[in-house]
C-alpha cells in the first residue's frame, strides 16, 4: 500500500513539476469528460422533467383512454386515422362495467381566449371536465378551492385557473370570485392551481378548467374526449385496464377479431415510448463524445513513453538497486493513472459548470447524477491504465546496465 502511495506522490510531483506538459497531456481527457458529464447531466435533466410532466398529466395511479394510441410510424398514423370519437356515454359505460374502477373523468381540451377587463390572453388551454375530476391528483387548488362535483354536474359558470393565467390577468390582486370571460362568456374564478413549472421553455400553467358541459357549449359537442380512469387500488391497475378495454369494445360492438380502435395507456407506457425513442440518440451522442477519450489516451501513452525515455537512467539505477519488474511497472502505471484521473476530475468539475450554465441560459434542464461522476473517474482511470500499460512494460523490460550507460 505504501508503495502505491509513494508512486502516486511521485506522479503528482511530476505533474506539478511539468505543469504545462501535464495540462497538454490530459487536455483530451478533460475535454472528453467535460463533454460526457455535460451531455449526461442534460440527458438526466430532460428525463426527469419528461417523467414529471407525464406523471402529472396521466397520473401514477391511473390510466388514460384516447381516440388514438401513441403513434410511432406512418402506418400507425394511417391505421388509426378513422378511429371513432371517445364520448361521454362510453365514459359512463366504463364506470358501470367494472367494480375495480372507482372514477372516470372525461376531458376535452381546446385553445381559447380568456379576458379580464383590458387584459387579454390568447391561446389559453381550456379544459372541460366531468365531476369525477376531483378524485384525480392531477387537479389541485393552491388558492381558493376546486370546482365542486355538483357545480360541474350542473354546468355552473365557474373556473379553476392555472398559476400563469391568474398572474397575467390579476397580478398581485386576489383572483378569487373575480369574473373573467372565456370566449366572451362569463365565469367566476373559484380557485388557482398550484404552479407546475415549464417544459423546454413552454409553461404548463396557462390553462383554465371548466365544466365539460360549458366547454361543449363554447366549442361544440362533436369533439373527441380523453378519459382518465382510476382503479380502486393501484394493485388492480392491470385488471381495471382489461375491464375498461372490454367495456369499450362492447360499447363499440367490436367482434373478437377486430383490433382495438382506441388507445389505452399508463404513464409507464408513455415513459417507455419516450425512452425507446431517445435511448439510441443519447447512446450515439455519448459514444461520439467518448471518442475523444481515445485521442486523450494516445496522447498519454506518447507522453509516458517520453517520460520513460527521459528517466531511463533512473529506472536503470532502481533496477540495479533491486527494484523488481513489477515495481517499475507499478510506478509507471500509477503515474499514468494519476495523470489521467486528475484530468478526469477537472473534466467533471468543468462538465458540471457547463451543464449548469446551459440550464441557466436555455430551457434545457440539467441534473448531475452520482453515477456519472463515478463513471467519469472510472473511465479516465481505465484510460490511464490501458494506455500506460505499454510504456510501463517498456520501462520494466529495460536492461539496467544499458540503461545506466545511456546519456
Amino acid at each position: 500500500m505504501q508503495q502505491i502511495l509513494d508512486s502516486i506522490a511521485i506522479g503528482l510531483e511530476s505533474i506539478w513539476a511539468n505543469k504545462l506538459r501535464s495540462v497538454m497531456t490530459v487536455l483530451g481527457n478533460i475535454v472528453a469528460v467535460t463533454s460526457i458529464v455535460t451531455v449526461v447531466s442534460l440527458i438526466q435533466g430532460m428525463n426527469a422533467m419528461v417523467s414529471r410532466v407525464i406523471v402529472t398529466d396521466v397520473g401514477a395511479d391511473s390510466f388514460t383512454i384516447q381516440r388514438r394510441p401513441p403513434v410511432r410510424t406512418a402506418d400507425d398514423e394511417e391505421q388509426t386515422r378513422n378511429n371513432p370519437l371517445v364520448t361521454l356515454a362510453e365514459a359512463n359505460a366504463i364506470r358501470r362495467f367494472s367494480p375495480t374502477i372507482t372514477s372516470v373523468v372525461a376531458q376535452a381540451q381546446t385553445r381559447g381566449t380568456v379576458t379580464y377587463r383590458e387584459q387579454v390572453l390568447e391561446n389559453v388551454q381550456i379544459q372541460g371536465v366531468t365531476s369525477d375530476y376531483v378524485d384525480f391528483s392531477t387537479f389541485d387548488a393552491e388558492r381558493g378551492r376546486m370546482m365542486s362535483s355538483s357545480e360541474v354536474a350542473r354546468n355552473r359558470p365557474v373556473v379553476l385557473v392555472g398559476w400563469d393565467v391568474a398572474e397575467q390577468l390579476f397580478g398581485d390582486a386576489n383572483p378569487l370570485d373575480r369574473i373573467i370571460k372565456i370566449q366572451g362568456v362569463h365565469f367566476r374564478v373559484v380557485g388557482v392551481s398550484e404552479q407546475k413549472g415549464g417544459m423546454f421553455g413552454a409553461s404548463m400553467d396557462g390553462f383554465a378548467v371548466i365544466p365539460i358541459g360549458s366547454h361543449m357549449k363554447l366549442f361544440g359537442a362533436r369533439q373527441s374526449l380523453s378519459l382518465m380512469v382510476k382503479p380502486t387500488s393501484p394493485d388492480v391497475l392491470s385488471v381495471a385496464m382489461d375491464d375498461a378495454t372490454v367495456a369499450l369494445r362492447v360499447a363499440r360492438r367490436l367482434s373478437p377479431r377486430d383490433p382495438n380502435n382506441f388507445g389505452i395507456f399508463t404513464s409507464d407506457t408513455l415513459l417507455g415510448i419516450y425512452r425507446q425513442a431517445t435511448t439510441g440518440i443519447f447512446a450515439v451522442l455519448v459514444g461520439v463524445v467518448a471518442l475523444s477519450l481515445l485521442v486523450g489516451g494516445l496522447v498519454i501513452m506518447n507522453i509516458m513513453l517520453m517520460v520513460v525515455s527521459e528517466r531511463t537512467r533512473e529506472i536503470g539505477l532502481r533496477k540495479a538497486l533491486g527494484a523488481r519488474r513489477r515495481d517499475i511497472m507499478s510506478q509507471v502505471l500509477t503515474e499514468s493513472v494519476t495523470l489521467s484521473t486528475v484530468g478526469g476530475l477537472a473534466g467533471i468539475l468543468l462538465g458540471f459548470l457547463a451543464a449548469r450554465g446551459i440550464a441557466a441560459a436555455t430551457p434545457l434542464p440539467a441534473q448531475l447524477e452520482l453515477w456519472s461522476v463515478v463513471l467519469g473517474i472510472g473511465i479516465t482511470a481505465a484510460v490511464g491504465l490501458f494506455f500506460g500499460a505499454y510504456p510501463a512494460a517498456r520501462a520494466a523490460s529495460l536492461d539496467p546496465i544499458e540503461a545506466l550507460g545511456r546519456e
